[in-house]
């Protein structure tokens, strides 16, 4: 059984859930939610709401269920494996795991890769590709200033790098910056070594379509909450073998195809991948939600791709008005998705993103984006005495009224001031006495 998914009868972007979201200001009033935060999670698609709920009435038990229901989830669950390799390109012998994230998928290659492979990435990475590596053989170079100079940098780096299995992790897009990185030239020069190269494709999956076999990546992971399906899923794609020689990254159900008493021990047989990093009952629900959004995505590039553009430039240009204004960036070449990150002198990223929120409706983010490395090295780089930066990211939730009203409001803050009072506590700024309620669910 195949779930249907009905298609958009408009040109326009996919619609979001909550797009007509009223939130309180610290003054009373109500204002629709500009919601500037998409890199940090999107809003459900409403055709994702719609898939999801056009499953919950069948949901139950995964392989092992003889009833109709579980078979139709069953169904659901492994066809979702075919829809996700469509999105990315990959070979049809590359193995689909289904994870919690981005980061869970990232630390599942990274418990699976043989001993003494030698790993290369550039210190630049999120938290999710920079920390999962460990041992002697983890040579991180630092961040390059344009794209041509990571090709160079990752060159010397595999000359130097031992013999034996190597590995090569690389974004495709920076959390930080929104810069894309040269992914297909950085394979080459892989393919040049012997390495295999992983692609954390969690910002990139959103913004722009994605193809393994044209970029000759080995692995790509990323996120459902990223690309508009947040139900507690993700992905990693690739190679099958080191996967199938790795002990299973968790063991449970589904992990195993025997378990056997030998009195003083238990005897164990693995499952096969993908299930033998699967372990647990499957997030059936999820993953739907996830290959759902794919397909939903993959319909929409052109006019998804523009749509963003469009904002980032009116953004980018905007934002200069602004005075004490500094961009953030690592690459002085690359094109750019919908992220724009950036301090305003002699002001605190936390306050500032507090005082957007209960004044003016507008949500972005503060702090250092899970990317402690690159961004203290910028904000140093662009005069800034904090280690914190604001970062607007845009998605299709997102309106030209939203990027002008952020630009208006970061204008009225820094040469009017703000109307509220603001304190920090716990090492944030909140607004003082402030009196918005909660919604009613959360009563």
């Amino acid at each position: 059984m195949t779930l249907a998914i009905t298609p958009s009868t408009t040109t326009a972007v996919p619609a979001v859930v909550g797009a007509d979201l009223r939130v309180p200001l610290v003054t009373g009033e109500r204002v629709t939610y500009a919601n500037l935060d998409h890199a940090a999670s999107a809003p459900c698609l409403q055709e994702v709401r719609d898939a999801v709920d056009e499953l919950l009435p069948w949901y139950a038990s995964v392989h092992r269920g003889a009833g109709f229901a579980s078979q139709v989830s069953t169904r659901v669950y492994e066809q979702a494996r075919d829809r996700i390799r469509r999105f990315v390109g990959a070979h049809s012998s590359d193995t689909v795991v289904f994870t919690r994230n981005t980061t869970d998928s990232l630390n599942l290659l990274a418990r699976s890769v043989p001993r003494n492979t030698a790993v290369v990435l550039f210190d630049s990475e999120h938290h999710a590709a920079l920390l999962p590596w460990r041992g002697p053989h983890v040579q991180r170079i630092p961040a390059p200033s344009s794209s041509s100079a990571a090709v160079v940098a990752l060159d010397r780096a595999l000359a130097a790098a031992p013999v034996g299995p190597r590995l090569v992790i690389v974004t495709g897009a920076s959390n930080v910056t929104g810069e894309l990185w040269p992914v297909a030239e950085l394979a080459k020069v892989a393919r040049r070594h012997g390495a295999r190269i992983a692609l954390d494709a969690a910002q990139l999956a959103p913004h722009r379509p994605i193809n393994a076999r044209e970029l000759d990546v080995d692995y790509i992971a990323f996120s459902g909450h990223k690309i508009y399906a947040p139900f507690g899923a993700g992905v990693l794609v690739g190679r099958a073998d080191w996967l199938q020689q790795a002990q299973p990254y968790l063991v449970g159900g589904g992990a195993t195809s025997r378990v056997t008493d030998h009195g003083d021990r238990l005897g164990v047989a693995w499952s096969a991948v993908p299930e033998r990093h699967e372990a647990g009952s499957p997030n059936v629900v999820g993953v739907h939600a996830l290959a759902a959004a794919c397909e939903i995505l993959s319909r929409h590039w052109e006019q998804t791709v523009a749509h963003e553009q469009e904002l980032l430039t009116r953004l980018r240009e905007g934002l200069r008005t602004v005075p004490g204004f500094r961009e953030l960036a690592i690459l002085t070449d690359a094109d750019k998705v919908g992220v724009v990150s950036f301090t305003v002198s002699g002001f605190d990223a936390g306050f500032l993103a507090a005082a957007l929120s209960a004044e003016y409706g507008i949500g972005v983010r503060d702090g250092a984006f899970c990317a402690h490395v690159i961004v203290g090295r910028l904000v140093k780089k662009v005069g800034s005495h904090e280690e914190r930066a604001v970062r607007a990211s845009i998605g299709l939730g997102t309106t030209a009224e939203h990027v002008d009203r952020l630009v208006a409001a970061l204008r009225t803050l820094v040469t009017e001031g703000p109307k509220w009072t603001y304190v920090q506590q716990d090492g944030r700024w909140v607004a003082e006495d402030d009196g918005r309620t909660l919604p009613p669910f959360l009563a």
